[in-house]
């Protein structure tokens, strides 16, 4: 036995309830009461709760974007998961033109590899869906990434997928057991708004908002709901931060549809007033944050089980580079940050009553876990999973500054959030990586997770 964590209070997505965790070889071995276990380690977890790490589902690291490269490295990102209690990271392949999956699966696999502090898994965006690449969707998935992105905007940026590309994908996803995600947001309308904002001399950060509100991302929530209909296909929509869009999803699933709905801690937080602010190119990211109406419907949303998982689309910037938009909005990166952030907000919000501690690590990590198929060993405490675990105190407050945050981005839009409780402690396959503020893993450390083909 490597470790004993004693006297906690156990939370999952199911359960809450009170005793001892005995961890060998990585692994969940024993969960029971008074356990006591020569030679191993002991960790009194009295009056603090025990979690299964996080899973975020949604990252963009050192990722090429919009004339330079996303601010956190590998090591950077996922260091700074470790130290928010997020123990799996899902990051974005983008596949070049003429590129297989497995084949750009495995060029960024190179540089993750010996970066990673924590677990990592992949979900690969596709951009050039060739024959040859429509039929590798079934050898990816035995590869372990059976997790495709379509992007329906960034036209100019090469990104963006049509109508028919999204049809055929979503038509070869049900018969081998993938599951297509979307970015859903009307880039034609997008362009025209843009170009009238800038001939009228609006620039400012505000514009971005105006020139993709709810109506544009709504849309396009519809329309890829529509042709995932059509094919009976299962689908899920990243970022989904409008409450129309919601309604959609709703009503999908009402009607029987396998339709997973994924937002993010930034449109929970804070609404579209942000970009107000004299600093508000620091919030620009797309879809955009939208106002009050959809933030609470979003919460509803969460509550009701419409959307199943929370994620960050974690896809920061430096501030000097937000900058080059000071005096125009198309020219601001997109993107924020929140690997960090993402499980002591959600758990700060469940302690402040918002909603269930069981409902937080259902959608941070039970749920992400069965969606993506990284379950059962991912997303629980049990016996038999990883022992990916979480030390929480629900009394300590905390309050966010770039100064105790752990990325490598100069600045965070969380700046000054007050936090009820935080994460005290994270293991990572029963390694602590994370220890009272302080990142105590190592570069290298985390693993490649092969994820399963849906059944």
């Amino acid at each position: 036995m490597d470790l004993v964590i004693k006297n906690g209070t156990i939370i999952t997505a199911n359960d809450t309830y009170k005793a001892d965790i005995a961890v060998k070889d990585g692994k969940i071995v024993m969960i029971g009461h008074n356990i006591m276990l020569q030679g191993a380690e002991m960790v009194d977890a009295a009056g603090k709760y025990v979690l299964p790490g996080a899973i975020d589902a949604h990252t963009h690291l050192q990722m090429p974007f919009g004339g330079t490269t996303s601010a956190d490295s590998y090591e950077a990102g996922t260091r700074a998961a470790a130290c928010g209690g997020v123990t799996t990271v899902f990051d974005f392949v983008i596949q070049r033109k003429g590129q297989g999956l497995i084949e750009a699966v495995e060029g960024r696999k190179q540089l993750c590899d010996p970066q990673a502090c924590v677990d990592y898994a992949f979900h690969t965006a596709i951009t050039d869906l060739t024959p040859a690449v429509l039929d590798e969707f079934g050898a990816s998935a035995e590869y372990g990434v059976p997790s495709f992105k379509l992007f329906m905007v960034y036209k100019k940026e090469g990104l963006m997928v049509d109508d028919g590309v999204l049809a055929l994908a979503l038509e070869k996803s049900k018969e081998t057991g993938c599951l297509v995600a979307v970015h859903a947001e009307n880039p034609d309308v997008i362009d025209k708004r843009i170009e009238k904002f800038i001939s009228e001399g609006k620039t400012s950060a505000w514009y971005h908002y105006e020139s993709r509100p709810e109506f544009v991302e709504a849309e396009a929530d519809k329309r890829a709901i529509h042709w995932a209909k059509a094919f009976n296909a299962p689908l899920y929509i990243v970022h989904l931060a409008n409450k129309e869009g919601l309604d959609e999803v709703t009503k999908a699933k009402d009607e029987g549809y396998e339709i997973y709905a994924e937002t993010c801690p930034q449109y929970l937080h804070f609404t579209n007033e942000v970009y107000k602010r004299e600093d508000g190119r620091n919030w620009v990211c797309s879809p955009p944050i939208k106002a009050q109406e959809s933030q609470t419907a979003l919460w509803e949303g969460i509550k009701r089980g419409d959307i199943v998982t929370v994620a960050t689309d974690h896809c920061p910037f430096q501030s000097y580079e937000k900058d080059w938009g000071i005096n125009n909005f198309t020219k601001i990166p997109n993107g924020c940050m929140g690997i960090e952030n993402l499980y002591p907000y959600m758990l700060s919000e469940a302690n402040k009553g918002r909603i269930s501690f069981n409902k937080a690590v259902e959608v941070c990590a039970a749920n992400v876990a069965k969606i993506f198929g990284c379950a059962p060993e991912k997303g629980t405490i049990a016996v038999g999973a990883d022992a990916d675990i979480v030390i929480y105190d629900p009394d300590k407050k905390f309050i966010v500054s770039k100064d105790n945050m752990h990325s490598d981005v100069d600045y965070t839009i969380w700046e000054d959030v007050e936090l009820k409780g935080y994460p005290v402690m994270t293991f990572s396959r029963g390694k602590l990586v994370y220890n009272n503020g302080e990142f105590v893993g190592e570069p290298g450390w985390g693993r490649f997770i092969k994820c399963r083909p849906r059944k």
